[in-house]
């Protein structure tokens, strides 16, 4: 089919890219020329897991296509995936002029049927809104149908989880467009679960919330282990083998981030009050997250005594492994919070290291993650990517002034930590 998505970040790029490689011919469009003339040159503007490849290959095979154009976009196209951001405002809601814009652009250059889909993570009843918004703009009396199908992709196996989805939302207001969208989605192979588009909408916001809530979880538990000395490993374990639970998403850690997470567990506490209800559970998980970090540093302080003045090595910059994404990062923050208290850094990330010097300041950037420990006074695990699990320890202990380890992703075996010598403080454990 003839496709078209507005919006190249890390969802718009996953999904026309993954869509050309089932055979669909895809227009990627967006507003950023710089961006797109460097994927129209073979670039990346970022960091997933196997998505350059898929770029390159299907643009190279003429199914994947790049423009700055949504009136292109919209006239080659019987499809249009919006997926343009939807950053929260400072009250917590969404700000929604991104949506606003791109659909008034859309409707402007609708001359025949167009079926047009939220991909971003909208509000519930953006979907009427949007329909509202073509109806009042169009220039061209043309039919056309409005749905929402919302991504569940984790940055850093994005493509992984395109291709071989969990299942596939469709929201609609009428049956009419939901043959072509199941059309779309046939190679995937994946159960398509069709839906009001109010109800579709809502599955994100609750999908992500509930993860959100388990993370909190068992970083609250992480404390309790603490307490008593049991271990939040394998606590874990323990939860994750009854398949009502599942062991997905309870690693205990300095908590969540991104650019999911934080933003659509305020939306959807808004969305909540908005309607009457108080969301309290949500707004505890959002507590619980906070505190985590506080715990965090306070290990920090409580073991270092002055933190001024002192060297620290810091291991992980992206918010989570497998991503070169900075925004609403723990290891960030953590980064912040250690230089607020006159702490000197010496930092590494596999991927992260570029988009990390916009937002850190006067801090060593160190290419080699095994150079990083040299001469520090401790050093902090931020991310959990696996090569730090090959970090040289040998040459840690060393090479630090003193063999102190913070880690805050439990990538090591706390005995084993003993055994080589280091004062070694993770979580829950």
């Amino acid at each position: 089919m003839r496709l078209s998505v507005i919006g190249t970040g890390y969802v718009g790029l996953v999904t026309g890219t993954c869509l050309a490689e089932v055979g669909h011919n895809v227009i990627c469009v967006d507003n950023d020329e710089a961006k797109i003339e460097l994927l129209k040159r073979g670039g990346m503007p970022i960091y997933e897991p196997g998505l350059e490849e898929l770029v390159k290959k299907n643009t190279a095979a003429g199914r994947l296509s790049f423009s700055t154009s949504i009136a292109e976009g919209v006239r080659n196209s019987d499809v249009i995936f919006i997926a343009v951001p939807t950053p929260p405002l400072p009250d917590g809601s969404v700000d929604m002029s991104f949506i606003e814009k791109v659909t008034r652009e859309i409707s402007a250059a609708m001359d025949s049927y167009k079926i047009v889909v939220d991909k971003s993570t909208v509000p519930v009843k953006t979907g009427e809104k949007v329909a509202e918004t073509i109806r009042r703009f169009r220039k061209a009396q043309v039919e056309f149908d409005v749905a929402s199908n919302p991504e569940f992709l984790r940055e850093g196996s994005a493509v992984e989880d395109f291709m071989h989805p969990d299942r596939i939302v469709i929201g609609v207001q009428s049956q009419r467009p939901v043959p072509a969208l199941k059309e779309i989605y046939a190679p995937f192979n994946a159960p398509i679960l069709v839906t009001d588009i109010n109800s579709a909408e809502l599955i994100k916001h609750a999908s992500n919330s509930f993860l959100a809530l388990k993370i909190s979880y068992i970083n609250a538990i992480s404390v309790i282990c603490e307490a008593t000395g049991a271990n939040v490993v394998e606590v874990a374990n323990g939860m994750g083998m009854d398949k009502r639970i599942g062991r997905a998403f309870l690693d205990a850690s300095l908590g969540f981030g991104g650019s999911c997470f934080p933003k659509d567990l305020s939306a959807f506490i808004k969305i909540a009050e908005q309607v009457g209800y108080d969301f309290a559970l949500l707004k505890e998980v959002q507590r619980i997250n906070a505190m985590q970090m506080d715990r965090f540093i306070k290990k920090i302080t409580d073991t270092l005594w002055v933190v001024k003045g002192k060297t620290i090595g810091v291991l992980g910059l992206a918010f989570k492994k497998n991503t070169d994404d900075v925004r609403v990062s723990p290891a960030i923050e953590l980064c912040h919070r250690l230089q607020g208290q006159g702490a000197i850094l010496r930092v590494h990330d596999p991927k992260a290291m570029e988009k990390a010097r916009a937002v850190l300041k006067d801090v060593t950037f160190v290419d080699d993650m095994n150079a990083v420990p040299d001469g520090c006074d401790a050093l902090v695990i931020a991310t959990e990517w696996d090569e730090f699990k090959q970090l040289d320890l040998e040459r840690a202990r060393r090479t630090m002034v003193q063999p102190i380890i913070f880690d805050g992703r439990n990538l090591f075996d706390p005995a084993e930590m003993a055994r080589l010598g280091f004062i070694y403080k993770s979580i829950g454990r």
